[in-house]
Formats: C-alpha cells, sequence, structure tokens
C-alpha cells in the first residue's frame, strides 16, 4: 500500500471494522449506522481527492497542444472532461468540475522548473484530508477565480483560507450559501451589476397543457421576496391553525405535501387579491425584512440581505424597497424598541422576533426561512422561569422544535448582541463527547 493511498486504505479499515458483525445494512444498530455513514462520508472525500488529482493529470496528458498524442483523442474522446465522465458514468460538467478542482490544488512549478505550493494550498489541504469533498472545494474555487483580479492575491490567500475553516463540516447546501455571502463581502460592487442582470432576466411563463395550467418563474431577489415571503407565510400560518386548533374549519393540511400547499396558497392569495378593495392584499405575517448596515446604507456602498433569501442585494435595490408598502428594513446597530422584557411578558415582540432574525437567519438548526419559525424560549417560561429576552430566544422550525425537546438536546447561546452564537450540544447518547454544533447564521456568515 503506498503512503498516497493510506487515507483511503485506512477509511476502508474502519468501514469493514464497524460492518464486520453484519450481513448487510439491515443488520447494523443505530450506533453502527452513524458510524458509518460518517466513515463513507470520509471515504467519499478521500477518493474525491484522488480523483481530482488523477483528473488535472489526464487533462494534461489531454491538452490542446498535444494534438493526435492527446491521451483522451487516443482514447477516442473530445477533451479530458468527456473521458472522465463516460469512464466513470457523470456528467460533462461534473467532469470539468473535478479537473478544475485537481488542476487548482495540484503542486505546480515555475518557469525554472522549480515545485511551487498549489494556487490553492488551504484548498488542497481540506480535500487531501477528507475535511471537504471536491464540490465544497469547486464552489469556493470557482469564486476566489471570479474575484481574484478584483480584490488581489492577498486577500483572496486570506479568504481561502476564512472558507475553507467555515466550510468544514457543513452541507453543500450551506457551503453554497457561505459562498454566495462571501462574494457580496469580498467584491460589494459587483453586486449591483449582477443583481441588475438577474432583474432583467426575471420572467414568469403561464400555459396550459394536458388540462392542468403550469408557471414557470425566474426572478431576481427583490422581485421574488414578496412571492416568498407570501407563500410561505400561508403556509406557516395554516400549519399553526391546525396545530392550535383557531381555526377548526380550516382546510385539512394532513394530506398535502409542502409543494401542493405552496400552489393553494398562491391561488389563495391571487383569489384574494382579486376580491379586495384595497390595492393589495394584507397577509399577517408575511413580511419582507431587509437587513443593512448602518455606514452602508449611509454611504450607499456595500450590500443588504433579505431574510429567507441567499442572494445578496445592492444599497440601492435595499432603499428602493424599504419605500415600498409592507416592506420593514432592519438598520442594524441602532437603538430601536425595547428588546429585553425579562418576566414581564411571556410572547417575544415583533421586533424581538427581527433581532432573532438576524441572529439566527431563520430556524437555527435546520435554515428554514423565518416566516416558517418561531420564537421559542430556551429556558421554558413556565417550567424554567425563562425571561423573554434575546439571550433566552431561538428561532425554531416546529419539527426542530420538537426534535430538540423529544431527544434532550441543549441550547446555548454565546456572547450577546448581533455577534452572539448560538450552539446545539448533542446528547451523549448521539454524541458522548456532546461537541457544540454551531447554529444559526453563523454557520455560514463571514462576519459573524
Amino acid at each position: 500500500m503506498t503512503e498516497h493511498l493510506l487515507p483511503l486504505h485506512e477509511a476502508l479499515q474502519r468501514l469493514d471494522e464497524e460492518w464486520a458483525d453484519a450481513d448487510d445494512a439491515g443488520g447494523l444498530n443505530r450506533r453502527q449506522l452513524v458510524a458509518v455513514t460518517e466513515v463513507l462520508g470520509l471515504l467519499h472525500r478521500r477518493a474525491d481527492a484522488i480523483f481530482a488529482e488523477i483528473a488535472a493529470c489526464v487533462a494534461h496528458e489531454s491538452r490542446t497542444e498535444l494534438g493526435a498524442d492527446s491521451l483522451a483523442k487516443e482514447q477516442g474522446f473530445r477533451n479530458a472532461a468527456q473521458m472522465i465522465a463516460t469512464t466513470t458514468g457523470s456528467t460533462n460538467s461534473d467532469a470539468s468540475r473535478l479537473v478544475k478542482v485537481g488542476v487548482a490544488t495540484a503542486p505546480r512549478t515555475n518557469l525554472v522548473g522549480e515545485r511551487i505550493p498549489a494556487k490553492y494550498p488551504a484548498a488542497q489541504r481540506a480535500l487531501s484530508s477528507g475535511a471537504l469533498g471536491a464540490q465544497a472545494v469547486a464552489a469556493i474555487i470557482t469564486l476566489l477565480d471570479r474575484v481574484r483580479l478584483k480584490i488581489g492575491a492577498t486577500q483572496v490567500a486570506e479568504a481561502e483560507e476564512l472558507l475553507v475553516e467555515r466550510a468544514v463540516g457543513l452541507s453543500l447546501d450551506d457551503v453554497r450559501r457561505l459562498v454566495t455571502r462571501a462574494e457580496a463581502w469580498l467584491d460589494p460592487d459587483g453586486v449591483a451589476p449582477k443583481e441588475q442582470e438577474h432583474r432583467e432576466g426575471r420572467s414568469l411563463s403561464i400555459y396550459e397543457r394536458d388540462g392542468r395550467i403550469h408557471l414557470d418563474g425566474d426572478f431576481d431577489a427583490a422581485t421574488g421576496a414578496p412571492i416568498v415571503a407570501a407563500v410561505n407565510g400561508y403556509v406557516s400560518a395554516l400549519f399553526a391553525a391546525q396545530r392550535n386548533a383557531l381555526a377548526p374549519d380550516s382546510p385539512d393540511a394532513g394530506h398535502r405535501t409542502v409543494a401542493m400547499l405552496r400552489a393553494d396558497a398562491l391561488s389563495a392569495i391571487c383569489a384574494h387579491a382579486l376580491g379586495c378593495e384595497n390595492d393589495a392584499p394584507a397577509m399577517a405575517g408575511a413580511t419582507v425584512v431587509v437587513r443593512v448596515d448602518l455606514n452602508d446604507l449611509t454611504d450607499g456602498t456595500g450590500y443588504a440581505t433579505i431574510d429567507g433569501s441567499d442572494l445578496p442585494i445592492s444599497v440601492a435595490t435595499a432603499r428602493r424597497m424599504a419605500a415600498g408598502g409592507g416592506v420593514i428594513p432592519s438598520v442594524l446597530d441602532t437603538n430601536g424598541e425595547r428588546l429585553d422584557w425579562g418576566r414581564e411578558q411571556r410572547f417575544f415582540t415583533r421586533a424581538q422576533r427581527i433581532a432573532l432574525a438576524e441572529r439566527d437567519g431563520g430556524c437555527a438548526m435546520c435554515g428554514l426561512p423565518p416566516s416558517m419559525t418561531r420564537a421559542h424560549h430556551i429556558r421554558w417560561w413556565k417550567r424554567d422561569a425563562g425571561p423573554t429576552d434575546l439571550a433566552n430566544g431561538i428561532l425554531l422550525c416546529e419539527s426542530c422544535h420538537h426534535r430538540i425537546h423529544d431527544n434532550d438536546w441543549d441550547i446555548r447561546i454565546e456572547g450577546n448582541g448581533r455577534h452572539s452564537r448560538v450552539w446545539f450540544l448533542p446528547p451523549p447518547h448521539v454524541d458522548p463527547a456532546r461537541t457544540p454544533r454551531l447554529g444559526g447564521r453563523a454557520r455560514y456568515d463571514l462576519t459573524a
């Protein structure tokens, strides 16, 4: 076994040890299922590292200047990506991404033939150690390549280290959220041009086929935010009404999927608009919250965010949205409504929910948007005499709320104010060491 393949061999040994007493996956107990899942993830990431390295070598041996001697052409393929895609059964885009990762993380030589570090050394270390997979690394280096000329090599190196550090332990979806936020942070001047491009590409197609009406929409962040808020607000209100038996005549949502509920929500909102004498329908609880730093708002620089969306918007768009009806701008670092009530008030106020959404970004555990969450006391109001303060509050969707209490998870808030962090502590039967897991917006916010 070569040293280069040793990490892969070690992962395979661990997998074999965990599976030694079971004939198939059905024979694994819960602890073994968790352990095997973790080992398979590690094995996948370490295989990614080797595969990316091989892909880079295949690409090098298939470079255009070799002509007929190109490895890919010799094997009957147009290029390296097609050869890799066909051999592995993946897509050309996946193969091209793998080649890109391999080239960006491979050692290089300078003009005099001396070995120099990889273009992205932090990404290379994370990939080879199995801390990150190829897709996560691809998302990071694609961003860094895109902003490289605008921000300079020094800031690129700092951003690479930070992004790699923050990406470890995140799902690929969360890594993409992290990268989206990072691009606006690294290149705030690039938000407005991209935003204009998205705005000019917005569309909504409506057509009939096979006795059904089809809608196909593509919206920029500012145009789509009210749609998302209204639809999610309707769905959340329906679930809340059923749960609390506040509306016994409301339609049963139990047998409907979330997609079906959203379709019903859009129909109900439009029907309300048609029959409403006002210019626009009022949706209880459906609010678009735009968040922007006070200095950015004053100077007209930087960018803003919309609750429930990963897409940044320019300060100019934030100002325009704030001027429209039904949109509440949340300007940070200002003194506003009272946010700590102690034991004077049981339920969290709207201002407190907005402040919690700034910290948690939605459900602090699973990431659902704020409109689909409720503010909960960490130390219970009645049982623990917990105060109705931000340090004792957290946004959770109903599913995560039950998951935490039913399975004995603990929640800790670290720090105070806007830059505080939420940590979830698993119970001993899940993790004997009870290693804290970061939750909330801080998981993918570089400024947290």
